[in-house]
């Protein structure tokens, strides 16, 4: 295969793109495992006092990630993530005003690989989450696990990212009782398994953990669709019921993560690697859903709700894909 290398007079502020979209790529694939290698290694060293600090640290900020973290304002405003929002380019869209005196629960669609989109306009002020919607503060919800990660789960808090259990989440609507939105992806990890250009593969059938969170804490819920999402990256064919998808699927549940085998283009050539292609992100923003509270909701409530969110979900898809080339014949999945 012929290697299509980069030009060398490409302009400084596309390389400076492509270094903030690679720090990125690699805080998500594998700062976390820096972290924990870090930690114990300086342990064996003359700083070992540095681990021993943090370990005490560590053991009383313990319950902090599930008791709403602790975000930085100069990280999320940080100019390597305009940088990274540039390299697609990524852009947020609003449909409709977000009452700052409500609760939100917003289901970020699709997952993705890497969830870009989801982490760009919530974690960041990068595409103007602030100004767009004023006096709502996100959180993004992330696999529990991350959190015993030395070093990295400050750095994630920092992010706006919380734990993705039910007690994480109900703490922040309960604590704050307006203008908090909790974003979660919905397919979670498993979805990333389905995630390759031109799908629009939604996992979604059976989750209704996040309407049945709503419910008991009347947060209203907000369908958001990226539109370009699964057109980052090529992934190796894994169809349902075929060995590799079996493979991953255990893999998944006995790790907690999704292991899709993907990839995309390089920091100095295009032709592979696992760098994404600069390719438009447009996450659109739908209507609030208004929820009634109720603290014990029955399976009926909580199904048709979840049903009246998938048809919102459609018809947001429906009415927005063809300003992003979506072609006509072409509908959400829902499985």
């Amino acid at each position: 295969m012929a290697i299509e290398f980069a030009s060398r007079s490409i302009p400084l502020q596309r390389r400076l793109q492509t270094a903030s979209v690679l720090q990125w790529v690699y805080s998500f694939l594998a700062l976390a495992q820096t972290c924990i290698i870090l930690f114990l290694a300086l342990l064996f060293t003359r700083f070992w006092i540095i681990s021993v600090l943090y370990a005490v640290w560590w053991f009383i900020d313990w319950d902090t990630p599930s008791q709403g973290g602790r975000k930085s304002p100069w990280l999320q405003k940080s100019v390597i993530w305009r940088y990274l929002r540039d390299y697609f380019p990524i852009k947020l869209i609003k449909t409709a005003d977000l009452d700052p005196s409500k609760n939100y629960i917003i289901g970020v669609h699709p997952h993705g690989v890497l969830i870009v989109g989801g982490f760009t306009n919530f974690c960041t002020e990068a595409t103007g989450f602030p100004d767009l919607y004023p006096g709502i503060n996100p959180y993004l919800l992330m696999l529990p696990l991350w959190f015993r990660a030395p070093f990295f789960r400050d750095y994630i808090m920092c992010g706006g990212l919380i734990p993705s259990d039910k007690e994480s989440a109900t703490y922040v609507l309960k604590q704050k009782k307006s203008g908090t939105a909790l974003v979660i992806a919905v397919g979670g990890a498993p979805e990333a398994l389905d995630a390759r250009p031109g799908s629009c593969t939604i996992l979604m059938k059976n989750r209704k953990g996040f309407i049945s969170l709503a419910i008991k804490n009347g947060a209203h819920l907000v369908p958001a669709f990226t539109f370009g999402e699964n057109d980052l990256f090529d992934q190796v064919d894994n169809p349902r019921g075929s060995l590799l998808r079996a493979i991953q699927e255990k893999l998944q549940k006995v790790m907690g993560v999704a292991l899709p085998l993907f990839h995309a283009r390089g920091v100095f050539q295009y032709s592979f690697g696992l760098i994404p292609y600069r390719k438009p992100i447009n996450t659109v923003v739908g209507k609030p859903i208004p929820v009634t509270e109720n603290p014990h909701p029955s399976n009926e409530e909580v199904d048709l709700l979840h049903k009246l969110y998938m048809e919102k979900l459609s018809e947001l898809f429906e009415e927005h894909k063809a300003r992003y080339n979506v072609p006509a014949e072409r509908h959400l999945t829902f499985v």
